[in-house]
């Protein structure tokens, strides 16, 4: 953990971020320090030795945001495993809407301890009841077959604009005006620009990192990984359906998530979210994405089902 980190852990809400935080385009928070915010928001309090308890950001919305309870569920079970069991998959189901005004309790069950997989369950607690489920996978490091699918050939990131550049002054009517750990980079056109123009192909691509620098600490980039998996995963649905959060009558929820992680890589280092949608229908749309290392290597593959009502 780097000094700026130790810092933020006591604020791990993170509002303490002041004038010399720097600011993207359009005033938003950005950089190192709201990095380290992030850091220690995984950084969960250990209260029993298998409960945890996590806090959320000052700056929330009404709700958890969904790769924040994700993130520190792993975080949760990964400090249960032995340090040279890296996770390989994880599979979880939103429940309930998170309260971000009280903490999180994570209680993890260790299910199984083999020769070479452990398995653990966690679930989120508030206000006595379940709002989130997660279990996942953890292996040896372990030689076999090896191959994947190459990267798309798209534009490097540092050729495009940044988060704050594109999206301008929509980002209060888009809810997106909170401190941004990661730098978001959009290849194909932003789904607030495609609406416009009708129904287009049911994809996503875009670049992003934790825009400052992570410790060496495997589990910490699986879990920011997780994080920043669901924050653009729906875009390749909507963009099918002309649609976008906040400028149209449309509103939902992710209802589970699942991610399986194939080779190492550093969550601070330029990754491709690469991500489609097959189908959508009865109010749910399903989306797949891939993440590709700066490198063409593919690193992790993502499945999400969102909830997702067009209102009337």
């Amino acid at each position: 953990m780097t000094e700026a980190a130790r810092a933020a852990a006591a604020d791990p809400a993170g509002t303490r971020l002041d004038g010399s935080v720097p600011r993207d385009a359009n005033g938003v928070p950005h950089g190192q320090p709201v990095l380290d915010s992030l850091i220690a928001l995984l950084d969960l309090e250990r209260i029993e030795e298998n409960i945890f308890r996590g806090v959320s950001p000052a700056e929330s919305p009404v709700r958890v945001f969904g790769g924040q309870v994700a993130g520190q569920a792993l975080v949760a079970a990964g400090r249960t495993v032995p340090r040279e069991r890296q996770v390989h998959s994880l599979h979880a189901y939103f429940i309930r809407p998170g309260d971000p005004s009280v903490p999180i309790v994570y209680e993890v069950d260790r299910t199984r301890d083999g020769r070479s997989f452990t398995t653990r369950r966690v679930v989120a607690v508030q206000h006595g009841k379940t709002i989130f489920s997660l279990s996942a996978s953890f292996q040896i490091d372990e030689s076999g077959i090896d191959h994947a699918e190459p990267m798309p050939d798209v534009p490097a990131p540092e050729t495009l604009p940044t988060y704050g550049e594109q999206v301008g002054d929509l980002v209060h009517q888009l809810g997106r005006a909170q401190p941004r750990p990661i730098d978001v980079r959009y290849v194909t056109d932003p789904p607030w620009v495609r609406r416009g123009k009708g129904p287009q192909e049911a994809r996503s691509q875009v670049w992003m990192r934790a825009d400052g620098v992570l410790p060496d600490d495997d589990l910490l980039h699986v879990c920011i990984a997780a994080f920043a998996s669901d924050m653009t995963l729906l875009d390749a649905v909507l963009a099918r359906h002309g649609v976008y959060w906040g400028l149209d009558n449309v509103n939902g929820a992710s209802l589970d998530h699942a991610m399986w992680f194939h080779r190492p890589f550093r969550a601070d280092e330029w990754l491709l979210y690469d991500c489609a949608s097959p189908s959508a229908s009865n109010a749910r749309g399903l989306a797949t994405g891939r993440f590709f290392s700066r490198d063409g290597q593919l690193v992790a593959t993502v499945v999400q089902e969102g909830l997702l009502r067009v209102l009337d």
